[in-house]
Order: C-alpha cells, then sequence, then structure tokens
C-alpha cells in the first residue's frame, strides 16, 4: 500500500510531510530547505524560452522575470480569475497543480517509491468551490486526493495526539494569505470543533504589502520618483519587505538596502532606509485590527467567553511577530 502524503499547500509557502512509525517526517525539495526554512515557496514561474520552474527556482528569478512569476495563487482559488502568461490563460487550479506536481516529485524522490495519495490542508473558511479547486488541483497534479483537512484543525491533531484531560482550545492560524480562527475542545484523546471564522484574504503578505507602499511613499519624498510603475523595482521591494518583516521579529531595526533600484537623468539611483520594528507594527497594525472580528466571532458562535480558553495554539509565519502575539494574548485576556 502507497503511503499518503500531508499537504500544507500555502499561500506563500507549501510544506509536505509523510508518517512513518506514527511520526511525522517532513519531506524536503530538491533544492533542500531555501529561505526562511521553507521547502516549497508557492511560486511558478515561465523563462522567457518557455520553461516551467516551480518553487524556490521560481522565487530566485522573481526579480528579473516579474511579468511572468505567478504567486498568491491561493487567493484565486474557486474564482474564474486567470493568469495571462506568454500569450497562453492558466486557471489557479492549474498553477496550484504545478505547485502540487513538484511536491510529489521530490517526495517520489525522498521517499523512493511512488506517491499517489495524499491529504491536503485548506482554511477552515474555505467555502465549497475553493474546497473543490483545491480537489481539481490535487486531480490534475496526479494525485488522488483522500481527504480535504481544516488547517487548524490539522494544527490541533497535531497538538493534541497525546493529550487526554479535558480543554478548551483556540487555534489562531494567520498565514501568508488567509486567517483562521477555530474553537476545539478536547477530552479523553477526541476533539470537536466548536466554531470557526476567519477572512480569506487576511495575511502576512497583506503586511509585506502594505510594507511596498510605505517604500515607495518614503522613496518618491527623498527622490521625486515613483517606483510603483516599476515591475522589477517592485518585485526587489517585495522580496526586501517579506526579509524585513521576518528580521524585526527578532531584533529592533535593519535595514533595506537596494542599490541600482532605478535610475533618471542625474544616474542610477539607490534605496537605503533604516526601518525600526514600531515602524512596523503601527505600518501593519490595521491589517491586525481586522483579526479583531474573527476572533469574537468564534468565541460568540462557541458561546464562550476568553477567560474560557485553556490553550492557545498559534500557527503561521506572522505568528512569530512580537505584535501579533500580543494582539492574541490582549484579545484572549
Amino acid at each position: 500500500m502507497s503511503k499518503i502524503i500531508g499537504i500544507d499547500l500555502g499561500t506563500s509557502n507549501s510544506a509536505a510531510a509523510v508518517l512513518e512509525g506514527g511520526k511525522p517526517k517532513i519531506i524536503p525539495s530538491a533544492e533542500g530547505m531555501t529561505m526562511y526554512g521553507k521547502a516549497f515557496p508557492s511560486v511558478v514561474a515561465f523563462t522567457k524560452q518557455g520553461e516551467l520552474l516551480v518553487g524556490e527556482p521560481a522565487r530566485r528569478q522573481a526579480v528579473s522575470n516579474p511579468e511572468a512569476t505567478i504567486t498568491a495563487a491561493k487567493r484565486k482559488m474557486g474564482t474564474n480569475y486567470k493568469y495571462k502568461i506568454q500569450g497562453k490563460e492558466y486557471t489557479p487550479q492549474q498553477i496550484s497543480a504545478f505547485i502540487l506536481q513538484k511536491i510529489k516529485r521530490d517526495a517520489e524522490a525522498f521517499l523512493g517509491e511512488k506517491v499517489d495519495k495524499a491529504v491536503i490542508t485548506v482554511p477552515a473558511y474555505f467555502d465549497d468551490n475553493q474546497r473543490q479547486a483545491t480537489k481539481d488541483a490535487g486531480t490534475i497534479a496526479g494525485l488522488e486526493v483522500v481527504r480535504i483537512i481544516n488547517e487548524p484543525t490539522a494544527a490541533a491533531l497535531s497538538y493534541g495526539l497525546d493529550k487526554t484531560h479535558a480543554h478548551k482550545v483556540l487555534v489562531f492560524d494567520l498565514g501568508g494569505g488567509t486567517l483562521d480562527v477555530t474553537i476545539m475542545e478536547f477530552e479523553d484523546g477526541v476533539f470537536e470543533v466548536k466554531s470557526t471564522s476567519g477572512d480569506t484574504q487576511l495575511g502576512g503578505t497583506d503586511m509585506d504589502a502594505a510594507l511596498v507602499d510605505y517604500l515607495v511613499k518614503e522613496f518618491k519624498k527623498t527622490e521625486g520618483i515613483d517606483l510603483s510603475k516599476d515591475k522589477v523595482a517592485m518585485q526587489r521591494l517585495s522580496e526586501a519587505a517579506e526579509k524585513a518583516k521576518i528580521e524585526l521579529s527578532t531584533v529592533m531595526d535593519t535595514e533595506i538596502n537596494l542599490p541600482f533600484i532605478t535610475a533618471n537623468q542625474d544616474g542610477p539611483k539607490h534605496f537605503n532606509i533604516k526601518l525600526t520594528r514600531a515602524k512596523l507594527e503601527q505600518i501593519v497594525e490595521p491589517i491586525i485590527k481586522r483579526c479583531k472580528h474573527p476572533v469574537e466571532q468564534a468565541l460568540s458562535d462557541a458561546k464562550i467567553s476568553a477567560k474560557d480558553i485553556e490553550k492557545i495554539i498559534l500557527v503561521g509565519g506572522p505568528t512569530r511577530m512580537p505584535i501579533v502575539q500580543k494582539f492574541v494574548e490582549e484579545i484572549t485576556g
């Protein structure tokens, strides 16, 4: 019987694992762990020669080829949106299928056997169209999708496998593109989902975009040049913003330094700015405030108050940010 792999098909990054001896084993990509320890960046690109690149190879060339690089396809799942690249059209399902094919291929190389079955996680707040689109992507990739599991449920499963005493748990799952808030009750190794709430258009990529917007305005203020129409400059700024955001989870200030960001009649221009954690928090605060309603909604639907929550599980890259942790602490008391 062939192994069933588990896949977290993420907005910014994806991951995969397999159960061996009752314990999960992370499946690495052919390139190994890449930026920030992520195995499979959710990036798809086409070179000028029409070659398909997926994952880290696609991410590496995004700056030089922004027009033919696709990111965050998960946000378009379940819609009629079409990506137009080099005269061809691709659905979000097809783009997601390219990522799943890459995971399937690398899993087979790592495990040394054929992989044709998978469990794929989706945001709890995904509607039927988005869930079906995810299954379709798996089918296109040559995978039998044995089950679609809600991401917070998967997180709680990994947390609760060896827990026996009864308690109420809030899973706060803030990823690259989606927010899920789920309240569960554990008892005797069994858990019951009491409520779920969220926002499928809220995540770390919104923080990156807000930071990029700030950087563009600052550059225009000092140099009089609007970078927002320059796709290559914007891609460089986007990557630098994400890197700075991650760094500022552990340090109080960082520097964004992008030489030759653009040029005018006076010659080349360089982008250099010092960014503090306090400034970043000021920029992303409106986005974090949007997390408040889903948390309150989940508590209300579960008919419990914040003080009844005995355990909080934080999931997703942005939850490493001190401002996000502080927000969760404050709203849950």
